[in-house]
């Protein structure tokens, strides 16, 4: 019996944590709709005086990024702010042919007056950390906008933006991320659905109550002495943009999110590049809780809840270890419930993964009528989605826990960028692309044997006991199922 009550108790820890996450996102949601109903009035910028027009740089960290860099340095010298209060780094750490290119490309713009610098070093110390922090010993700005190489802002981002930084308060304004391959396959649709639930539900529904919110890398402005004064970029996790983020809070600057300030963007295409991304956001958040923990629990200058909020912030990854745990015991579960006929009350207790999904249900109900509207169609829609999502975002959950535990255990790694593409239509061939690696990943044998085995869960529903079978699981099993088995064959079948 100790086997037993070892997995009832980790698989009901693993539960409660899902749980509580769950009701964290419900408050978030509650948030989200109460701040729809506020009017803030903030303190802007009159950018039509001339002398209320602060100076920008514009930083641009780049890495061998062949197939992006003359969309993105064409994209950025059209934004619309007066010439003698703008600048723009391209901070290139590329090792390949595009330093040449991009040199090249730079000298012509140059000729035309604009104020770009193409900024190269040495060595790839800090990686992108490292190259913003090289750039901003001598940026000229006092306001640093930052885009990576797939982000395309408009003519009018920097009058957006730079307005609020009036109030002096003001360290960071980001903005929304928008999707221009949104439609490209079943693997953009959805990290485009996770997206939209983090720049909707998730930022609004803290920053609209001052709980910590994170700069996302890009399509954000820094003010330059928050920066200063929060300690400089550092390079010693792989999400630097949530590192100096809390830094800056911890240190009471505030940070302004726009909504409905949309900066497209490019989506990975293939699974190779969705999981090297998905690994260093994972990686890193877990890093940041490392790091942050007692930082945010000591600090006497933010109240409880937004401590509470922050620390299931920086656990957010966390979370995938959580369901891979519960997905994994859930069969053994299965047995043990049908074994043991006096622990049957004790399982109805445990609905907490069902109220759980009917939590994320409603809360990202929200955010995907916001894009798509309401009515009927569009709801039926959403379910479909809802699944599919819910489905794939569990089949990547081995390959999230592996980065989440290392996050956890300090085991340091190399960053690695995620491959641009330059591609939105499904008829346009990706597959020369000279970034993608050739090999699978070693993850994917046991993401196909975990697809067999909740397969076995499956057909455990229609054995166990003398009942006729328990089917309880069986819709947790089947999207289980589903997820393991798309990250398997969309990985065996691109082959990278």
């Amino acid at each position: 019996m100790i086997l037993e009550t070892t997995v009832i108790v980790i698989y009901s820890i693993a539960l409660l944590l899902i749980f509580l996450y769950a009701l964290a996102q419900l408050n978030l949601l509650i948030n989200y709709l109460s701040s729809k109903k506020e009017e803030v009035d903030c303190e802007t910028f009159d950018l039509s005086n001339p002398d209320e027009i602060p100076y920008v740089t514009i930083q641009l960290p780049v890495y061998n990024e062949m197939y992006v860099m003359e969309r993105l340095l064409d994209n950025i010298v059209e934004i619309d702010y007066p010439n003698n209060k703008l600048e723009i780094q391209v901070l290139d750490d590329s090792t390949d042919e595009t330093v040449e290119n991009t040199r090249a490309h730079i000298e012509k713009l140059q000729a035309t007056g604009i104020d770009i610098q193409h900024i190269t070093r040495t060595n790839r110390i800090g990686f992108k950390a490292g190259a913003l922090k090289e750039g901003l010993k001598i940026a000229k700005g006092e306001f640093i906008a930052i885009f990576d190489s797939d982000f395309l802002p408009k003519k009018d981002w920097l009058k957006q933006t730079i307005p609020y930084f009036k109030d002096k308060n003001i360290g960071v304004v980001q903005t929304r991320w928008g999707h221009i391959n949104r439609n490209y396959s079943i693997l953009t649709r959805i990290q485009a659905f996770a997206l939209d639930a983090h720049f909707t539900l998730e930022q609004v529904g803290r920053n609209s109550k001052g709980h910590f919110i994170n700069f996302n890398g890009t399509a954000g402005v820094w003010r330059k002495t928050c920066i200063l004064d929060a300690g400089n970029w550092e390079g010693d996790t792989l999400t630097e943009d949530l590192d100096l983020s809390y830094r800056a809070q911890l240190k009471n600057w505030k940070f302004k999110y726009l909504e409905d300030v949309q900066t497209p963007a490019e989506l990975p295409i293939v699974i190779s590049a969705a999981r090297s991304q998905q690994f260093r956001w994972n990686k890193g958040g877990a890093e940041n809780f490392r790091k942050m923990l007692w930082r945010v629990l000591k600090n006497p200058n933010i109240s409880t809840k937004t401590k509470v909020h922050g620390l299931l912030h920086l656990l957010n990854s966390t979370m995938f270890l959580n369901i891979f745990i519960v997905g994994v015991l859930s069969i053994p579960m299965l047995y043990i419930k049908n074994e043991y006929a006096h622990l049957k009350p004790y399982f109805f207790a445990m609905s907490f993964f069902v109220i759980s999904t009917v939590i994320f249900f409603i809360c990202y109900w929200y955010m995907y009528k916001n894009i798509y509207g309401n009515g009927l169609k569009n709801f039926m829609g959403y379910i479909g989605m809802f699944f599919v999502f819910f489905s794939i975002a569990m089949g990547f959950s081995l390959h999230n826990s592996i980065a989440v535990i290392e996050g956890h255990l300090g085991k340091k790694s190399e960053f690695v960028r995620t491959p641009k593409f330059n591609i939105s239509r499904f008829k346009d061939n990706w597959k020369n692309n000279k970034y993608i690696k050739g090999a699978i990943s070693k993850h994917v044998v046991f993401e196909g044997l975990l697809m067999l085995y909740f397969g076995f869960g499956m057909y455990s529903a229609f054995i166990v006991g003398n009942q006729g079978g328990d089917f309880g699981l069986f819709p947790f099993h089947l999207m289980l199922f589903i997820g393991f088995g798309y990250v398997f064959f969309k990985s065996i079948t691109s082959k990278v």
